[in-house]
């Protein structure tokens, strides 16, 4: 029997990079998933199709996180089509980089919107939903614990945010038995920061191990905080970042 058996999880963001590796992690281990995307539709349908491929319903659905009535409907209808929720994944999100004087006031509403008060509407919706042993688990990055150059002012400050939210839930739905984490990415190769792209040899000098981490470790430990082997981890911060914070 998979650990995740008889579950159901909503990763946002999941049609590529980190999310699809989540996504299709938490299959793996048993549970049903939707997914949420924006642009590809094509992406995240190629995700779904591989989740039922596992034996598991698969769900994709387009929600803009940058849309309040859009993130609240897509957490009821998930509940609905799939009778239940245990698992939210807060991943979805935006990065504006660049010297703060240049930064537009569009950017940081774009940023705030889907970075900060997406995972806050999500977390407040799907809390209507979970049960005793849900969980909530938030993607942050290691700039939320260390700035390590400039030009991440905006995006950090996005990030450094979800420790607030992660802990504030961790206090608010732990006498339900439901947990709350953020988990730090370090460099992680994907399509949009690839391992070998313009700027790769600097990520890879912050990082104690000296290289990019791959999807699968973010999944591996989102899949162990979903399950019953994360039962008494929350309100946690945990660095899944090759050293970047050490």
């Amino acid at each position: 029997m998979a650990r995740l058996d008889g579950k159901v999880a909503l990763v946002t963001g999941g049609s590529r990079g980190i999310g699809e590796a989540v996504a299709l992690r938490l299959a793996e281990e048993g549970a049903d998933v939707a997914l949420t995307y924006l642009g590809s539709a094509e992406r995240a349908e190629a995700v779904a199709a591989k989740i039922t491929g596992m034996g598991r319903r698969g769900w994709a659905v387009r929600a803009d996180s940058a849309d309040p009535r859009e993130v609240r409907a897509v957490v009821e209808a998930v509940a609905e089509r799939f009778g239940r929720l245990d698992i939210l994944v807060n991943n979805a999100g935006v990065g504006v980089l660049g010297p703060i004087g240049e930064i537009g006031l569009e950017d940081v509403d774009r940023v705030l919107e889907v970075n900060v008060r997406a995972p806050f509407l999500y977390a407040q919706a799907a809390s209507a939903h979970l049960a005793e042993g849900g969980r909530i688990i938030t993607i942050g990055s290691c700039v939320a614990q260390r700035i390590a150059f400039p030009g991440v002012t905006l995006y950090g400050a996005s990030k450094a945010a979800m420790v607030g939210l992660t802990k504030g839930l961790a206090r608010e739905l732990g006498p339900r038995g439901i947990t709350a984490n953020v988990i730090h990415p370090g460099p992680i190769d994907t399509e949009m920061n690839p391992a070998d792209g313009p700027g790769a040899e600097f990520q890879r000098d912050l990082t104690a191990l000296g290289a990019f981490g791959r999807g699968a470790d973010i999944a591996a430990t989102v899949a162990h905080l979903a399950g019953e082997d994360g039962r008494y981890i929350t309100g946690a911060e945990i660095a899944v970042d090759g050293g970047v914070a050490a």
